[in-house]
């Protein structure tokens, strides 16, 4: 089977580390068959290489942007991309392959049994909160690529009725599979969770968000209902923010930089992913405002670290979570701030949330989604399952 890993060349965010996983736990319960992540491991150190971080903090230079180096790096862009397309077909017609699996929703033309991954449908319903470049090329490729594909994976429920009612895809041409929590996401010892405050320079007490900022995670409704609290419950629990500023950002960035940060909120950047466990452990808990979610895999990992999480309304998130998160509507300012408020008087406040998050967690396993995921290769390849054995040519 060829697995296209390009994704996870960059630093990872949540497709990639979700494409990651999945990959690994297939070879490892399913160790008699062949799971080939393209482009492989020697070309995946030299192209690791070239997406490296530009600073050592791990995330992007904070540096005012150059436009001829922005046009460079663009330009090297599109000739990466067109290389990886043509190297991919190359590669998969040289493997005699059974089937291809695109975790990315994006596939390339190969001839083989193709499944896909389509983690959200935003683009599609919600073109205002990407940039126009994303939204063209989407619009230019995605139809094409559910078209090609013979079976569509999603990340829940939610998502599998808006493929069935945005893509017009039949209901057996379309599965939902929770994702898996790595075993990495555990509660932390004291002393590890000091030293991660100790090299973030973060306070005893914080609550937390974690992912890219982009306009669909909420985040401006985060820094007005924090820069609304009283000064004592600002100072007693401030707000981090780990995640790099993506794209349509400017409005929150400006309110970060102009009040919320004057009054004690802290951005931390893209945050490396061996800190990640230790970091969702010191909070108080993990924020997680989206209007819109595919799956939302921050909440988890935290309910997993032993931290309760309060989330949005979002359906896909609701479904994630179920009765184990507080949850409230991603418009209500207010209700955000009194949660803050109440978090940064009351500890206790969130146990009942802390006591079930961690066995609700530990229901998301990345073996459960590999066994559902070779399922719908051995139904698109119209073989039985325990039968199957998917193979790469030496």
């Amino acid at each position: 089977m060829l697995f296209n890993g390009v994704t996870t060349l960059k630093p990872k965010t949540g497709i990639a580390h979700a494409a990651a996983n999945l990959h690994a736990a297939l070879a490892s319960t399913f160790p008699r068959d062949t799971f080939w992540m393209y482009p492989g491991a020697r070309a995946a150190n030299v192209a690791r290489r070239f997406f490296a971080p530009s600073n050592k903090a791990g995330g992007p230079s904070s540096k005012s942007p150059n436009p001829l180096k922005n046009l460079a790096k663009r330009a090297v862009g599109a000739v990466a991309k067109l290389g990886f397309a043509a190297h991919f077909q190359a590669a998969a017609r040289a493997g005699k392959f059974d089937l291809y699996h695109e975790p990315n929703f994006v596939p390339f033309r190969t001839g083989l049994p193709l499944v896909v991954t389509v983690f959200d449908l935003s683009v599609l319903l919600y073109p205002q909160w990407h940039p126009p470049e994303r939204v063209r090329a989407h619009e230019s490729s995605f139809a094409r690529g559910i078209e090609l594909a013979d079976h569509v994976i999603v990340g829940t429920e939610a998502v599998r009725a808006e493929a069935q009612q945005h893509l017009g895809l039949a209901p057996d041409r379309v599965t939902a599979m929770l994702c898996g929590v790595g075993p990495q996401f555990c509660p932390q010892a004291p002393n590890v969770v000091a030293a991660l405050r100790a090299k973030h320079g973060l306070p005893a007490r914080y609550t937390l968000y974690v992912g890219t900022i982009e306009p669909r995670k909420n985040i401006g409704t985060l820094l007005r209902a924090f820069c609304a609290l009283p000064a004592k419950a600002r100072e007693a629990c401030p707000l981090v923010l780990a995640g790099g500023w993506g794209w349509k950002t400017e409005t929150e960035r400006a309110l970060f930089d102009s009040e919320a940060k004057s009054l004690g909120a802290i951005h931390l950047g893209y945050v490396p992913d061996e800190d990640l466990p230790a970091l969702y452990a010191g909070a108080e808990a993990l924020l997680y405002p989206s209007f819109y979610e595919g799956f939302g895999m921050p909440p988890v990992e935290a309910m997993a670290c032993g931290t309760a999480a309060v989330t949005s309304t979002a359906d896909a998130v609701r479904e994630v979570v179920g009765t184990n998160a507080l949850t409230i509507d991603p418009n209500n300012l207010d209700g955000w701030r009194d949660a803050l408020a109440r978090i940064a008087g009351d500890r206790e406040f969130l146990a009942y949330y802390r006591r079930r998050g961690a066995a609700h967690a530990a229901t998301f396993t990345w073996e459960a989604c590999a066994r559902i995921t070779h399922g719908v290769y051995c139904n698109v390849l119209g073989i039985q399952q325990e039968d199957v054995k998917l193979r790469r040519a030496a």
